[in-house]
């Protein structure tokens, strides 16, 4: 008896251990990918700042540039307009507008126009009904929804369990902060298609050649990146909740 009291005891020791362990590599995760993810995102300022100083070889600003984009995609519903911020553009489906921001709508580098031709590359999915997109619009009222009260429903799910044993609540703030990262993985396609098909205009247009149009895929390749990063932490915030639920049932 007291032996297999020993080995109950041991079997339960190691079970706890590999339990934390497991809680405390999702959370590391969870860290490293954030470190990663202001690495790629100050490495995208730096890059924003340098192609910035290159000046665009047919001053044009980001307005214009995006202007002569739609034109050429035979877009006439879109308007361009201007937006408060720093690299707050973006294109909005429901006001058929492209919304270019203070460095990008009237300057006139290589940086604001390769994101101003980003911003109409969500133009033209729009109008041919790029699948990824139209989804993405559609889960924007429910990601809106569960991101703010998803967390809430965990810690309420966590404080039921510890009560009663009753997974139920737990399990359903984690279906919450899964439909955010289902949104995450989905914007990925929707992200590199749009710089996809604004470099493809730069260059076919002759807009932009040589250096020129190798810089403005650098800056739109490193905006890419922070995207991929979003949907790593994402999935990694949906893996360290499922740990925990789990390791609380034991």
């Amino acid at each position: 008896m007291i032996t297999l009291l020993q080995a109950g005891s041991a079997a339960y020791d190691t079970g706890f251990a590999l339990s934390n362990l497991t809680t405390s590599g999702a959370f590391i995760l969870t860290i490293v990918i954030a470190v990663v993810g202001y690495l790629v995102q100050a490495r995208l300022q730096s890059v924003f700042e340098k192609y910035s100083q290159v000046m665009f070889p047919g001053g044009l600003t980001g307005a214009e540039v995006a202007e002569k984009m739609l034109r050429d995609n035979n877009i006439h519903n879109v308007k361009i307009t201007h937006v408060a911020g720093h690299l707050t553009d973006h294109f909005n489906p429901q006001t058929m507008t492209v919304n270019l921001s203070d460095s990008v709508y009237s300057s006139r580098s290589i940086a604001a126009a390769a994101v101003a031709c980003h911003e109409c590359g969500h133009a033209v999915q729009h109008a041919r009904g790029y699948a990824p997109l139209q989804l993405r619009s559609q889960l924007v009222p429910i990601v809106s929804f569960s991101s703010q009260i998803a967390v809430w429903v965990v810690l309420a799910g966590l404080i039921l369990m510890s009560a009663t044993n009753n997974e139920i609540v737990c399990w359903i703030g984690i279906g919450l902060i899964a439909v955010s990262a289902l949104f995450s993985i989905i914007t990925l396609p929707v992200e590199y298609n749009a710089s996809d098909r604004a470099l493809e205009w730069l260059e076919s247009s002759r807009t932009l050649e040589g250096e020129q149009l190798d810089g403005a895929r650098v800056a739109l390749r490193w905006a890419a990146r922070t995207y991929l990063v979003a949907a790593l932490a994402a999935i990694a915030s949906v893996i360290y909740y499922i740990t925990l639920v789990m390791n609380r049932r034991r």
